[in-house]
């Protein structure tokens, strides 16, 4: 009997929602049913995959590689019902890519992206989160890209190096303290690093061995945030470079060259699930992606 059933489209769309959520019960809760209902519809959909597509444990439920393996159907055919849907109304329907960056580059990378596919037949939904997170959306196909920073490889995703971007200290044009020439010379600054990661921490000690005024070192994040507090208010920052990268081509922003500063780097990596069908949306945004990389790196000083 179980054979003859028909796969309902609002199955895989539950499928998906729990991948997202991590839960039957937050499933449930975001469709106000009760989840022993979510339970008997996933059970449905396993009988008819024939196989188990989650492993239930004490903070939610984990897909299986059987289900890892059949997201990318369900999503395919729901989004061949959308696109069927929007055919009828007379509307194109568009491939979609989702892209997933680290907050503290997404203007950066989201910014200089999309104008540049601007002209290209395609649809992009932008997200932020970290990068233990992104590589979790690329393997339950919440993201097709990926952008984050250098990590343990993971098997079925595939990682480029887009940028080896150093942290420099930068500062406005015309600022006092544009000559600096060490950290000392720049301890007594009104400071405020982008937190980048732990070798931050180790900086602000730094500057507190040199500093002699009673004023607070600030750390903040995204880059966004840091880059306006030195343009707009003075601040010197430290950052990784292709961040202000654009601003310091325009010469709005000024790099010091602080010969005692150790070189810490972010190594960006574009990621996405390796697999066998060709994807020319997503090919279309990595080949945009690897022309724009060589404009993250800012002139020598």
């Amino acid at each position: 009997m179980a054979e003859n059933m028909s796969i309902e489209f609002d199955d895989l769309r539950l499928l998906l929602e729990i991948v997202e959520c991590g839960s039957f019960s937050q499933a449930a809760a975001r469709r106000r049913w009760s989840q022993p209902q979510v339970s008997q519809r996933i059970g449905a959909l396993e009988q008819q995959v024939g196989a188990q597509l989650f492993r239930r444990h004490r903070r939610g439920a984990m897909p299986t590689e059987a289900c890892l393996a059949f997201i990318p159907s369900a999503r395919d055919a729901l989004a061949a019902l959308d696109a069927g849907k929007r055919a009828v109304k007379g509307t194109p329907a568009l491939p979609n890519v989702t892209l997933a960056c680290l907050p503290s580059l997404a203007s950066t990378v989201f910014g200089a992206l999309l104008p540049a596919l601007v002209s290209s037949p395609l649809e992009i939904r932008c997200t932020t989160d970290h990068s233990p997170i992104i590589m979790d959306m690329l393997l339950t196909d919440r993201a097709q890209l990926g952008f984050v920073l250098k990590c343990p490889a993971v098997a079925g995703i595939h990682l480029e190096r887009l940028c080896l971007s150093p942290i420099t200290a930068v500062v406005r044009r015309g600022h006092p303290l544009a000559q600096a020439r060490t950290v000392a010379d720049v301890a007594n600054a009104q400071l405020a690093p982008q937190y980048w990661g732990p070798d931050c921490d180790t900086l602000i000690a730094m500057l507190r061995a040199h500093r002699t005024v009673a004023q607070p070192i600030h750390t903040i994040q995204p880059s966004s945030a840091a880059l306006e507090l030195a343009l707009e208010h003075g601040f010197l920052t430290f950052m990784p470079e292709m961040a202000a990268a654009r601003l310091l081509r325009t010469g709005q922003l000024q790099r010091l060259a602080l010969t005692d500063l150790p070189r810490w780097e972010w190594e960006l990596m574009v990621a996405w699930r390796s697999g066998k069908r060709p994807d020319v949306a997503k090919e279309s945004v990595l080949q945009a992606v690897r022309a724009l990389a060589k404009d993250w790196t800012a002139p020598p000083v």
